[in-house]
């Protein structure tokens, strides 16, 4: 191996073991944080044995999420340093293709290799863990059939984009980069266009909400906040999970709100109108404007790195390359890529958080409805069995939303 190639393999080994310590004592400390002592703030809320059983389901997440990791990497090692990634490119330049086709094959194969060695943890997740605390709605067959149209879809919309970057790297020279940045986020934007109103609903239904209190009062505070939305949508998430969630999704006539039915179940008029105007607050704050411009300018820089790194023999010669190509160029990017990517997650982690606590003092100035706020997250945080006290080094690296406790104390200051 040459001394680049040996550089490279350093820098990448490095950084899994810095992320993997990283983790290990992030998730550490969020164990050892757990206490029997209920918060005073849930006394009218939690039981003793639902609360007991909140800490046991981190636990086992947490151990769960330790096995993956350790598997996934210890896959991932065997695989590169048993030349895999040269053996699989062997296989597909012998199919004889152009090498876009080439590329869509070789891509194509190693998610399909990752696919098959998660498969068994997300089985497991869903079929033992959830089912065990009592989350899980998910029938086999539903389990199979998400399972397919996730891969369909996925497959179809990635050869399109890995396709077309692919094959403007492959001819349009120095501009190839900027080529690149304009065409994906031409496709990041038109996806957000049809994934609620075509992809969204093949795994979901989607039904109007009915006339009455709860769309009243929804199109009446949408309306005096400026929001003019037509699509109120119940989500039938209660098929694969108890768990309740609400979410905004789209732009323009496309836009739509969505609330589980878990959510509608267990929640009064006033709690579910804050959750609305929590989410209406990332909109009206342009939080999710903000989030997709800083994506696509991200993106941008990424690609200009490519065009300098994605050539670069050092890279191949890490990972046992007999020949170089743009498609394998791309892959062994992003492993280099990865401790800034770490770097650049934690940030977003950061302004995520901070846009959350934005929207929720949104929701509390606009509908005066501080008290309905608290409780509703409160709800939500029993029914899904939520951490109540997570440390701050795990929230720092792993939290796109604050901790419930720090949530409430803000909106109690905002009141």
């Amino acid at each position: 191996m040459s001394f680049e190639g040996t550089l490279i393999t350093a820098i990448i080994l490095t950084t899994l073991l810095f992320e993997l310590i990283l983790n290990i004592t992030a998730e550490y400390l969020n164990i050892a944080k757990i206490t029997p002592n209920l918060p005073d703030e849930f006394n009218d809320y939690y039981d003793q044995e639902r609360y007991e059983k909140s800490q046991e389901y981190l636990r086992v997440c947490t151990k769960f999420g330790f096995i993956t990791t350790m598997t996934d990497l210890l896959f991932f090692l065997c695989f590169w340093f048993l030349k895999g990634f040269d053996v699989v490119d062997t296989v597909v330049r012998n199919l004889g293709q152009g090498p876009v086709v080439t590329g869509l094959a070789y891509i194509g194969t190693l998610l399909i290799l990752k696919g098959i060695i998660s498969l068994p943890f997300s089985i497991y997740s869903t079929f033992v863990i959830e089912e065990r605390f009592g989350f899980n709605k998910t029938t086999p067959l539903l389990f199979i059939k998400d399972l397919v149209k996730s891969i369909v879809i996925s497959a179809i919309l990635g050869s399109i984009i890995i396709g077309a970057i692919l094959a403007f790297l492959e001819s349009a020279g120095e501009w190839a980069w900027i080529i690149c940045w304009g065409v994906s986020t031409i496709f990041i934007l038109a996806v957000q266009y049809i994934v609620p109103t075509w992809i969204m609903p093949l795994f979901n239904k989607f039904t109007p909400l009915e006339e009455g209190e709860l769309k009243h009062a929804i199109l009446n505070y949408a309306d005096n906040v400026g929001f003019p939305v037509s699509n109120i949508f119940v989500m039938d998430g209660s098929k694969r999970s108890t768990k309740a969630n609400a979410f905004f999704t789209g732009f323009g006539k496309n836009r739509r709100i969505a609330l589980f039915d878990t959510l509608i179940e267990n929640y009064s008029t006033e709690e579910l109108l804050a959750i609305i105007a929590h989410e209406i607050g990332h909109y009206k704050k342009k939080h999710i404007q903000k989030r997709m411009i800083t994506g696509i300018l991200q993106m941008g820089v990424i690609f200009f790195l490519i065009s300098v790194f994605i050539s670069y023999q050092g890279l191949f010669d890490a990972f046992f390359m007999t020949e170089t190509s743009i498609y394998a160029g791309l892959i062994f990017f992003s492993m280099l890529f990865s401790p800034i990517d770490m770097i650049i997650s934690v940030i977003m982690q950061f302004l995520s958080r901070k846009d959350e606590y934005e929207a929720d003092r949104f929701a509390v100035k606009t509908t005066g409805l501080g008290t309905p706020m608290k409780s509703a997250l409160k709800k939500l945080s029993v029914q899904n069995l939520s951490n109540l006290n997570p440390h701050p080094f795990y929230v720092f690296l792993n939290y796109s939303h604050p901790p419930i406790m720090n949530r409430l104390k803000a909106i109690s200051e905002s009141v």
